[in-house]
């Protein structure tokens, strides 16, 4: 697999899934119990904006680079920048933090995040990356198998997939592996990031998802332009299962705010499928 996400770190669609990840992460760990959260494709956990990759594709710019500059950012994205100047010593800074970093960084004494990357040189940085905390492990290892063998049958999880999306099977191994997580243990909370290219794509998935898993699912979309070019990443969807109550009008605001900081009007949406 070519894909890295150094070239994409920080870009518009790591601002919806990294603000909605702590949302998220603040509300199941503001409820007693431990909680396991799975990352399925974690990446190396920190990632060097100032980079030969970061640098060339200039994703980061027009994504954190224009959060940590605005004025008018919703407080749903307080965590996130909090979080990316706590890596970066209080400042702004050339440094980002993956969902692993976020993840573990979140993560209580009773908690445990497993942090699954299948390339030896990223597992290795991962590794590194996660070395503070002795709760958060990082496995060479395919994020959709472990995530099914290892959520645990009677206790709180959170499973987070995002694949690269580089092979014809990600998207039925979506459904496949989600739906076995609910059977293995219902109440399991799920969060699966999507790119928007064009609009049959997801609607497709989503009617497959919704019959694999029996249940309804929480969509947020953040579209930076119509759906009407497949070629190009017109925007990014996240899909939650089991999600908190309370959690739809975070996403809303992350979601409106991005797509219209970073698109061409661009439109949040966040609805029940």
């Amino acid at each position: 697999m070519n894909y890295r996400h150094a070239f994409h770190a920080g870009n518009f669609a790591d601002l919806v899934k990294h603000a909605a990840l702590l949302q998220l992460l603040a509300r199941l760990t503001a409820t007693p119990g431990p909680l396991t959260v799975i990352d399925t494709h974690a990446g190396r956990g920190v990632y060097d904006l100032a980079g030969a990759e970061a640098q060339r594709s200039g994703e980061a710019e027009g994504g954190i680079g224009r959060l940590m500059a605005a004025k008018d950012a919703p407080a749903a994205f307080d965590g996130l920048i909090a979080a990316v100047r706590a890596l970066n010593a209080g400042g702004e800074g050339r440094r980002y933090p993956g969902s692993p970093w976020l993840i573990a960084h979140a993560l209580r004494r009773g908690d445990r995040c497993l942090a699954c990357e299948l390339r030896p040189d990223e597992h290795k940085a991962l590794q590194a990356a996660l070395g503070a905390w002795p709760n958060a492990q990082a496995l060479c290892a395919d994020g959709f198998r472990t995530a099914v063998q290892r959520t645990p049958r009677d206790a709180r999880a959170l499973v987070l997939i995002d694949p690269p999306f580089e092979r014809a099977d990600d998207y039925p191994r979506i459904i496949e592996t989600s739906a076995a997580i609910l059977e293995r243990n219902r109440r399991s909370h799920l969060m699966i990031w999507l790119p928007l290219k064009d609009l049959a794509t997801f609607d497709a998935f989503l009617g497959d998802f919704e019959d694999a898993v029996g249940r309804p699912a929480l969509v947020a979309e953040t579209r930076l332009r119509p759906l009407s070019d497949p070629l190009k990443m017109n925007g990014c969807a996240l899909v939650f299962v089991n999600p908190p109550a309370d959690l739809a009008d975070a996403l809303e605001a992350i979601c409106t705010w991005t797509a219209q900081a970073c698109g061409e009007a661009g439109e949040g949406r966040v609805y029940e499928a």
